[in-house]
């Protein structure tokens, strides 16, 4: 056989190998998939705490957003859209928390200014959160993409969007509590 083709057919196969391996490396989860447990240290209003997600859980749906990197333009926009509609996800009892690989003392600050003391963002510096929820960033999973996901009470995953853009992450979540709401009404 001719080298060159065989050298073609290698590197034809390499690239269908890692874009695979990229696909899977970005997948989500999914509606109907259990949402991980977890618990972090987050920061509301410039105070720190300790997250628990089974906490939230017993009060009503979470939005579970995950983000690139606090104080950047993208999520800066982000965390100003989902401040303005937290009373909107409350009148359905939800609650909202954002994740991102900053550290705590970052977020702390970003909870204030960005975030408006309107709701939590938790700290993931070791990127555990970000690899349970398969929110990792395609070719740097360490750092979370732009995913959103509302969680039911029941722990159940009922919403999942990806996009960069922030543009529809609150639109697109507010909508699905309402769903949600509408369907569990006492």
């Amino acid at each position: 056989m001719n080298r060159k083709f065989i050298s073609g057919a290698l590197a034809a196969a390499m690239s269908v190998a890692i874009a695979m391996h990229s696909l899977t490396a970005s997948a989500t989860l999914k509606p109907g998939d259990a949402a991980p447990p977890f618990t972090a240290q987050a920061s509301l209003g410039g105070k720190t705490y300790t997250y628990s997600l089974a906490d939230e859980l017993k009060k009503g749906p979470v939005v579970l957003y995950f983000y690139p990197a606090a104080f950047t333009k993208g999520c800066t926009i982000e965390a100003h859209e989902f401040a303005e509609a937290v009373d909107e996800y409350k009148k359905y009892g939800a609650t909202v928390i954002g994740v991102s690989h900053d550290n705590i003392d970052t977020l702390t600050k970003f909870s204030v200014s960005e975030c408006r003391s309107k709701f939590p963002v938790a700290a993931d510096a070791d990127s555990k959160v970000i690899g349970a929820y398969d929110a990792g960033m395609p070719m740097h999973a360490s750092m979370a993409n732009r995913v959103s996901y509302v969680i039911a009470p029941d722990g159940k995953i009922i919403y999942e969007y990806t996009s960069l853009s922030p543009e529809k992450h609150v639109e697109n979540t507010l909508k699905a509590v309402k769903e949600w709401a509408a369907g569990h009404r006492p």
